[in-house]
């Protein structure tokens, strides 16, 4: 395993990473809400590409993991300028981005801006717009009267005993990056990966992505009895092929 590094930002954030070096296209994987780096799918990719000997990146946004900041000042446009910065101060060349449920989010955001820099997208139960979509939708009056008045709330999370913290500038600023209600201008070769049973991020979500991708080279592959975390080993082997698939496909 590569050893955690660090790497400032102008602002003086400190962005905690892992990097691989080795052949082009490089692989940039962004975990999800409240994850970090250390997850099973990264550990999988970077062993994967370490034997393949292609390049890889993982890294924690600020507020996750061992990167600077806290968890409630984070924004999407904040964790997507951490993404980019990552894409441009840590890789090299062309990359596959590699996005976990929030994280497929970022990765597209990430993509708009750098789309010379992209030579593929996958997504795993990816879930942009969630925080509009997905949070606010589930809001009684009382909790958005709670968010309106202190600005925050915390709900209990099913991956973490720590709750989520959901705060007004998040959901704000969430809605400054919607995705789904207009075309997506990326035309690189993009497969989604999306579990049916998914609770938390809907496998239609990953529908309207495709639908709304201006790529002709879309792929979705739905798992039938799959949930959102896609992390066993039947779903490790099919994150692999689909990653091969993008390789050949870039």
């Amino acid at each position: 395993m590569t050893e955690t590094r660090t790497a400032m930002r102008d602002d003086g954030a400190t962005i905690a990473y892992h990097h691989t070096p080795g052949k082009s296209p490089g692989v940039m994987f962004l975990t999800g809400f409240m994850s970090d780096m250390t997850g099973g799918k990264a550990l999988h990719l970077e062993e994967y590409c370490r034997k393949q000997g292609r390049a890889f990146l993982r890294f924690d946004y600020q507020g996750h993991g061992a990167s600077s900041g806290a968890f409630k000042d984070g924004t999407i446009s904040g964790w997507t300028e951490d993404a980019v910065f990552a894409l441009d101060a840590l890789a090299e060349g062309p990359q596959i981005l590699v996005g976990s449920s929030m994280g497929g989010w970022i990765m597209l955001l990430a993509a708009l801006q750098r789309p010379e820099r992209v030579a593929g997208l996958l997504g795993i139960a990816a879930a942009p717009d969630f925080t509009e979509n997905i949070i606010e939708n589930k809001l009684t009056a009382e909790q958005k009267e709670t968010i309106e008045r202190d600005g925050f709330i915390s709900m209990p999370s099913d991956y973490d005993d720590s709750p989520y913290i959901i705060t007004k500038a998040l959901l704000e600023d969430g809605r400054n990056n919607l995705l789904l209600n207009k075309p997506i201008p990326l035309t690189c070769p993009v497969r989604l990966i999306h579990g049916v049973k998914d609770a938390d991020a809907p496998w239609r979500t990953s529908l309207r992505i495709s639908e709304m991708l201006t790529s002709g080279d879309v792929e979705l592959t739905l798992v039938k009895e799959g949930g959102h975390r896609l992390s066993e080993p039947a779903d490790l082997d099919r994150l692999t092929r689909n990653l091969e698939a993008l390789i050949g496909a870039s």
